[in-house]
């Protein structure tokens, strides 16, 4: 069975993080991204800065900007330095539960946050063609489409839609037959989507695994919790 416990770990230690990590990348929390800040950046500040400002979110400090000046500053070049690709789920938008703005990272959504054909060739656009030092794979907790997955709902495209899902199911341990009434199921189905989408991306996309060979992007997964807003990281 896939445990949680070991393949999570805490994000305590920036929990006192406040403007760090966008600091340390553009000078000015409230700059937007250029070429020259987006260059200087490294995966791993780029991850600082998300986990940092997931801090901000959770503990109520996050950070007001003039979004105006900032839709100016970007009107004719984005240089954003991540890349999320999360659900449609309402309630969990990337830009804000990373606390971060116009300019400062990419994210493609999808029901059940897997990675298919187009959302690759999104994700080599933002790094390969647009410099994303970042890519984030967000799942969250309570996730509709899983329970679909689990409970292989049939319905119009839904169907198709969930059979992305699905394959996860056959890597999970569980008694008797599958429900969405088994929470822990529903969040075992969903750390292991959210985990298979990173394996997916690397295998399919030469693109994309060369720069992580090269140490240009780094590719994590992670899952938020929609009771909290804390967003915990696979190791």
């Amino acid at each position: 069975m896939v445990s949680r416990r070991n393949a999570l770990f805490s994000i305590g230690a920036i929990a006192g993080a406040t403007v760090t990590g966008n600091a340390a990348a553009k000078g000015e929390v409230c700059d937007v991204f250029t070429l020259a800040s987006q260059t200087a950046t490294t995966p791993d500040a780029a991850l600082a800065m998300l986990k940092a400002g997931n801090a901000r979110f959770v503990g109520g400090h996050t950070i007001n900007c003039d979004l105006r000046k900032q839709v100016l500053a970007t009107a004719e070049q984005q240089s954003p330095v991540a890349v999320v690709v999360g659900c449609i789920d309402s309630r969990v938008p990337p830009e804000m539960v990373f606390d971060q703005r116009l300019g400062d990272i990419f994210a493609a959504r999808i029901a059940g946050n897997f990675v298919n054909t187009d959302i690759l060739g999104s994700l080599e656009f933002a790094t390969a063609a647009a410099g994303a030092k970042l890519i984030v794979v967000l799942g969250h907790s309570n996730c509709g489409a899983v329970k679909g997955a689990v409970d292989d709902v049939k319905l119009g495209n839904l169907t198709a839609m969930l059979a992305n899902i699905r394959p996860s199911m056959g890597k999970l341990q569980y008694a008797g037959v599958p429900s969405s009434k088994n929470k822990k199921l529903v969040q075992d189905l969903a750390d292991q989507n959210a985990k298979d989408a990173v394996d997916h991306i690397l295998q399919k996309s030469e693109v994309i695994a060369k720069l992580v060979k090269d140490g240009k992007v780094k590719v994590v997964s992670a899952m938020h919790d929609l009771t909290t807003g804390k967003i915990s990281w696979f190791a």
